[in-house]
């Protein structure tokens, strides 16, 4: 399988990155990032464009591929409601968008939320409920991962300087939620191994809940 991947900087997509790099049926990774991720594997090429809305200079290197794994977007906390709703529902379709016209089959499997819902009182559920409705309208096969809190494992860590401090202190604590509530919490790893499961299946699911990510992950 070819493979695009965004927010590989960000810790959910560190984690999905390093498990397409395990993958023996992946030969290929792409990121697409607004940086370069400071990864380097023998799978890894990226393509650095500043702005998502702008993917005219790329457009030509976005096709060939038989996955996205949509791993960017922005802080639900600390986020202006203007600029979470442009990052995670204006980008993200454009995004879908312009891979769904270069890549008839392509799978869009995105990391959305536990809760999503585009009725909700609270913003960050309420936009990406709204994502998820506005994908599943595209002319694209795509999957929502509804997951709740992330454990970073191995290398992994948060790019944010305030969270990666929370991580430190809390990280134990949520690789044993894990194994006692896998409704609620999962890891980075079992995000990247669901993630690749679904990438692997016919006609997988139109959204996937956090008890299934774990399923799927372990």
């Amino acid at each position: 399988m070819r493979m695009l991947i965004t927010g590989a900087t960000g810790l959910v997509g560190q984690g999905v990155m390093q498990e397409c790099f395990n993958a023996s049926d992946v030969s290929a990774v792409v990121a697409l990032g607004r940086r370069p991720s400071g990864k380097s594997h023998a799978k890894l090429s990226e393509l650095i464009c500043a702005d998502f809305s702008q993917l005219d200079a790329i457009e030509d290197q976005l096709q060939g591929f038989d996955a996205c794994l949509y791993c960017a977007g922005a802080p639900p906390i600390g986020t202006a409601e203007a600029i979470y709703r442009q990052v995670t529902l204006g980008l993200t379709t454009h995004v879908a968008a312009v891979l769904a016209r270069h890549n008839p089959h392509i799978l869009f499997l995105y990391i959305s939320g536990a809760h999503s819902d585009p009725t909700s009182r609270i913003m960050p559920l309420r936009i990406k409920g709204e994502t998820e409705r506005a994908l599943q309208a595209l002319p694209l096969r795509s999957v929502m991962l509804r997951t709740g809190g992330i454990q970073p494992v191995g290398d992994v860590h948060s790019p944010h300087p305030k969270m990666e401090s929370m991580y430190r202190l809390v990280g134990p604590l949520m690789g044993l939620g894990v194994t006692l509530m896998p409704g609620l919490m999962t890891s980075t790893d079992r995000v990247g191994r669901a993630m690749l499961a679904l990438a692997r299946q016919d006609n997988p699911p139109p959204v996937v809940e956090n008890a299934e990510i774990n399923r799927l992950g372990d």
